[in-house]
């Protein structure tokens, strides 16, 4: 058992030499003409100056909170390091993928021309650099930091230190994700609204100045912030059960037999081990055909998801086997029923937002029909459709929750004394809920491939576009590209539902934290959650109405971001001649577009970015039991928030594909244009607010729980 976080640490090192290996494939195929190759150029420029401009700007915040770590948390210098090796590693999976994914565009726009077939498995070759840098990363980060400050330095508060490397990872995931998201959604909402609705011109014209600008913003928002995101949130649901097996095992008492603590902490990276396993293997097994129907591409892509998934139940189940059959444990098949049925409710939750936002399903059909009178219906029928698709969401969750609690129970039903004080069944459920998340998330390197690939193929749409080639390229890529749009949704479902089950296991690890530090400073203090009690009432408030703040705060951004990239395409259309009518020679300005996204979004992020690590620090050090109620009412809505608005924008942005494929008037049509303004409301729902709120209730989360002994030191 104890050599099972050196193999998790060489199978994040095969991710990653396998990230190497998709790299050089991509890197050998043509890359088109001079003016794909310029055009490629150019979004790789504008990508990489914002994420430079962008790293600069948030590592002045992880100085500061490396500082307040040093400070206030025990482990001290260790907790800090800790945090910022998340940190590096975090922002290190964006720029690897950013910069794969802005060589892979044109390449695939190449690949197009010899039909889907050879472009599919491209894309997807680029989208698994991002993939298996994301999961080799985390996991290779994680267990390096298990290893050094767990095994080999044995540091006071170990499991503390360990802890803040989540932290750092959730740091540069939020802004990433906000600031990605802000930018991307401001140039796709300008280029929209000024050239498919008052100028005429197709989506991706080279004329529309923001054309450049949109194909940045889909590296930079889709590409690095989901990377950074699905880092942090890999990295967080392997910690969830790790610290509160260390957390509570320190409070209870010391009857559990050695190789059974070990079990418990080691669990978590064996599942994480074959999940990588499963993804690499699953990985080879993606391959394109010749047709451009959906149905036979989102076969072939998800193929690898499917392979990958089928290793990981049959790895989980010999895992349970192998770690819980001594006398402590009473059914070892428990917590592999918790791994398989978090596994699987995950994939469930990615169908149903492929229901709600694929264009082969009734509600997408249902926005594109509702487009015929006008974009209010088109906007109510989108936002009826996401409320709908919260339903499902959260009857999976549910049932995976409770499917996860009885398995943990199931294997310590009969061991409840050895935990003493803590009820043996109870820390079985919760831990089971706890590693309920890693199976939602073990797949990592092959899900974040599929997402990936998305942004890559929209990107080689518009190379097409703005490269004037045969509309036959275009149809290829356009299939690809809503193909990305439904996998782009999947993966979100993934992310959110391992948000909520990873939260609520980062919830009790806080309980049990302060209680531990209580014990240790003998102070009578205990985490209550009693909605009687007026301080607990009154978190559950705030905390309920922070997303909701949140959400206003984001679009708000991308309001006024796009308010200013919209006034310059105008300006450009209005004072350069000959740009509207495509006068040969008459180029647009987009490097101004490009700096008015980048300046707006860094600007636009820290106030949304900085409130989700404040709020939580300066309630905690008031009142301990409002900082209860304040996670638990941020968890419940975040949630809800999150299904809601992703899968509404995702549908809004089908409905809108729906009709320019020839339906309901195709394009150009008063239904095309009701549902590019619908579409335009659903932008920064799916790209920017939706995605960011699964990270907002995790970092507000594990800042609580890194900082719970300083919360109970000031109480």
């Amino acid at each position: 058992m104890g050599a099972v976080p050196y193999l998790a640490f060489i199978s994040a090192l095969a991710a990653l030499g396998l990230a190497g290996y998709f790299y050089n494939s991509v890197k050998q195929a043509s890359p088109g003409d001079d003016r794909m190759v310029y055009l490629m150029t150019e979004i790789q420029n504008g990508a990489r100056a914002f994420l430079r401009q962008e790293y600069t700007w948030v590592a002045g915040f992880v100085a500061i909170m490396a500082i307040l770590i040093t400070a206030f948390v025990d482990g001290h210098v260790y907790a800090a390091l800790s945090y910022l090796m998340g940190a590096a590693l975090s922002a290190l999976a964006g720029y690897v993928g950013m910069t794969v994914a802005t060589m892979a565009n044109a390449r695939t726009t190449e690949a197009a021309k010899s039909g889907p077939g050879v472009a599919l498995p491209l894309a997807f070759r680029g989208g698994a650099v991002m993939g298996f840098s994301v999961a080799g990363l985390a996991l290779g980060g994680l267990m390096l930091a298990y290893i050094i400050f767990v095994l080999i330095l044995k540091v006071d508060s170990a499991f503390e230190v360990l802890t803040a490397f989540g932290l750092g990872g959730s740091s540069i995931a939020l802004f990433s994700r906000v600031g990605g998201g802000i930018y991307t959604k401001a140039a796709d909402v300008g280029a929209d609204l000024v050239g498919k609705v008052e100028a005429g011109i197709p989506e991706d014209d080279p004329r529309n100045p923001a054309t450049i600008a949109d194909n940045v913003g889909d590296n930079v928002g889709d590409v690095a912030g989901m990377g950074a995101d699905l880092f942090e949130s890999y990295a967080g649901s392997m910690i969830a059960p790790i610290s509160l097996t260390a957390f509570t095992l320190a409070l209870a008492a010391d009857d559990l037999s050695e190789s059974s603590v070990i079990a418990l902490l080691v669990f978590p990276m064996a599942v994480a081990f074959v999940g990588m396993i499963g993804s690499i293997i699953g990985s080879f097994t993606v391959s394109g055909g010749e047709s451009t129907d959906i149905k036979k591409l989102s076969a072939a892509l998800h193929m690898g998801t499917n392979v990958a998934m089928g290793v990981t139940i049959l790895g989980t189940l010999g895992i349970s086997f192998w770690l819980f059959r001594g006398d402590d444990f009473d059914n070892p098949i428990g917590l592999a029923i918790s791994v398989i049925g978090g596994l699987l409710v995950g994939w469930a939750i990615g169908k149903v937002a492929e229901i709600w936002t694929s264009d082969h399903h009734a509600p997408v059909k249902r926005i594109a029909q509702q487009s015929e009178t006008g974009p209010a219906t088109t906007i109510l029928s989108g936002i009826s459709s996401g409320m709908m698709s919260v339903a499902a969401s959260v009857s999976l969750i549910v049932i995976g929750v409770l499917l996860a609690y009885w398995g943990g129970q199931m294997t310590f039903s009969d061991s409840a004394a050895f935990l003493g004080d803590v009820e043996g069944d109870a820390f079985g459920g919760v831990y089971g809920i706890a590693v309920a998340a890693i199976g939602m998330l073990a797949t990592t390197g092959v899900v974040v491939s599929v997402d990936a690939y998305g942004p890559i193929a929209d990107n080689a749409g518009g190379i097409a576009e703005m490269a004037n080639l045969d509309p036959s390229v275009r149809e290829v890529t356009d299939a690809l590209d809503s193909l990305g749009n439904t996998t782009a949704a999947v993966a979100k479902g993934f992310a959110v539902g391992s948000a909520a089950l990873t939260a609520l296991a980062l919830f009790k690890s806080f309980e049990v934290a302060i209680a531990t530090a209580a014990a240790e400073a003998n102070k009578n203090i205990e985490l209550s959650l009693d909605i009687g009690r007026v301080d607990v009432f009154v978190g559950l408030f705030l905390g309920a109405m922070l997303p909701f703040l949140f959400a206003s705060l984001t679009i708000d951004a991308v309001g006024r971001a796009a308010n200013k990239m919209i006034e310059e395409v105008r300006r450009q259309f209005r004072e350069i001649p000959g740009l509207r009518e495509g006068v040969p020679g008459v180029n647009p300005d987009s490097a101004r577009c490009v700096a008015i996204s980048t300046t707006a979004s860094l600007r636009e992020m820290l106030i949304p970015g900085a409130l989700a690590i404040l709020v939580p620090l300066a309630i905690g050090f008031i009142d301990i039991d409002t900082l209860g109620g304040f996670l638990a009412g941020a968890l419940v809505s975040g949630f809800a928030l999150a299904i809601f608005m992703s899968n509404a924008g995702g549908a809004w942005d089908n409905a809108k594909k729906y009709i320019e494929a020839g339906n309901h008037g195709g394009k150009g049509s008063e239904p095309h244009k009701a549902a590019v303004v619908g579409d335009t409301v659903g932008d920064p729902f799916k790209d920017t607010s939706g995605p960011a709120m699964n990270i907002l209730i995790k970092v507000m989360t594990i800042v609580s729980l890194v900082f719970a002994s300083a919360f109970v030191g000031f109480a």
